[in-house]
């Protein structure tokens, strides 16, 4: 499972991070380690109880700071975030997770706004639950969330997967990195998983509803905006001014690609 540090690419940070997570690729336990971040002490112990259930491990915070120190500390593999939360919202405490962890995130709101759940999941959330819910759902919901971290993480972490050279930009799969001109580059996984895809296939245009598929998995209900939102993302990191993110194009009406040299 992804957390840690928000960059795929840190070695001495990543690397114990990087063994429980092919430890678990590899079916050596199932056992997640989830957060939940709910100031509703009874709705956050029914889903502590069904979890525990389950067999994962449950951490548990009541409002915003505590949810921040307790994923700083305890590095969970997965974070269930209620919205409506006091000391910092809900979408405040998912903008600060995005900006150090991949660590999968699912919402949970009692707002009815689309403009809520499209905010969160933009901020980079990746599902979302709107309350009242059934807690076999939510499971289910967690148990996906967890299975495409793996499928993401045999993807990227692929030993059978060379190194990619282009220009001044290095992607190395088995290692997780993405290197431009020596320094390392922060990407989550979903990032990384998008560039290694559109620079491993230079010419070739994906549409929104592959990558879509491909990345996010096709039992998550997101929109167009955030694979755009992750190019965005994604060619601000490389710079948004260099050549290689200069290389990757919109085709109006289709999606992306990465162009040949």
């Amino acid at each position: 499972m992804s957390s840690g540090r928000p960059a795929c690419a840190s070695q001495s940070a990543e690397a114990p991070r990087r063994s429980q997570v092919l430890d678990c690729v590899r079916g050596v336990h199932a056992m997640a380690r989830i957060l939940i971040v709910e100031d509703e002490r009874n709705l956050s112990n029914v889903i502590r109880d069904d979890l525990v259930e389950a067999g994962h491990r449950v951490l548990q915070a009541y409002d915003g700071p505590s949810a921040l120190e307790v994923a700083a500390r305890e590095a969970p593999d997965a974070v269930i975030l209620d919205l409506m939360l006091p000391g910092l919202d809900g979408l405040e405490v998912c903008r600060r997770l995005r900006q150090r962890s991949a660590v999968p995130v699912l919402i949970l709101t009692a707002r009815a706004e689309e403009v809520d759940r499209v905010l969160g999941l933009e901020l980079g959330a990746d599902d979302y639950l709107t309350k009242p819910f059934s807690i076999r759902e939510l499971r289910a919901r967690v148990g996906a969330l967890l299975r495409r971290v793996e499928l993401t993480t045999r993807a990227v972490l692929s030993p059978d997967d060379e190194a990619l050279i282009v220009g001044e930009l290095r992607l190395d799969p088995g290692a997780c990195e993405a290197i431009v001109h020596g320094r390392a580059l922060e990407l989550t996984p979903k990032e990384f998983a998008l560039l290694h895809l559109l620079v491993r296939h230079p010419g070739r245009v994906f549409n929104r509803d592959y990558l879509l598929d491909h990345i996010w998995g096709s039992d998550v209900v997101v929109g167009d905006r955030t694979v755009d939102t992750h190019v965005y993302r994604l060619r601000q990191r490389l710079g948004s001014d260099s050549p290689i993110a200069r290389r990757i194009v919109a085709v109006r009406g289709l999606g992306y690609r990465f162009e040949r040299e």
